[in-house]
C-alpha cells in the first residue's frame, strides 16, 4: 500500500544515501507529506517516520557497519552537524561521522524544530533547527 508519507520517506531516503538532498530539503518534504517526526536507529538499522495522522512507516537504514564507541563525543556530533549545515558533509558521511562520535541514533522533531542525538549511555545533544 502506498501513501504520501511512505512515498516521500522512500524518495528522501534514496536521495539522502545518494548525497543529492540536504537535511532541510528532507524536513520540508516530510512536513509536506504530513510527518511530525522521525527516528533513526543506527543499531537497529531502521528509520521510522511518524505522521500527524497516526501513520507509522519504517524503512531499512543503510548504515555503515561501525562498532559505535561507548563514549559520546558531543564535539564530534556538533562537527558533523556543522559540516552538514555548510553542505560539506553529505548523509553517508554524516552517518559515519556521527556513529564514530558515539551516536546510536537521533530523533528529528519536525513540528518541534529540533533534533535529539543519543549516546549509548543515555547522553543527549539537542540541536535546534537553524532559522
Amino acid at each position: 500500500m502506498t501513501s504520501p508519507l511512505l512515498d516521500t520517506a522512500q524518495d528522501c531516503a534514496w536521495k539522502s544515501y545518494a548525497g543529492e538532498i540536504s537535511f532541510g530539503d528532507v524536513v520540508s518534504a516530510l512536513a509536506s507529506a504530513g510527518a511530525e517526526s522521525y527516528h533513526v536507529d543506527y543499531r537497529g538499522k531502521t528509520t521510522t517516520y511518524y505522521g500527524n495522522d497516526g501513520q507509522v512507516v519504517s524503512l531499512a537504514l543503510k548504515a555503515p557497519d561501525i562498532d559505535i564507541p561507548r563514549d559520546f563525543d558531543k564535539a564530534g556530533i556538533q562537527s558533523a552537524i556543522r559540516g552538514a549545515q555548510r553542505g560539506e558533509v553529505k548523509y553517508p558521511e554524516f552517518l559515519r561521522l556521527s556513529m564514530n562520535a558515539g551516536c546510536v541514533g537521533y530523533t528529528v522533531w519536525i513540528t518541534g524544530r529540533h533534533v535529539t542525538y543519543f549516546g549509548r549511555q543515555g547522553e543527549e545533544h539537542v540541536e535546534r533547527f537553524p532559522s
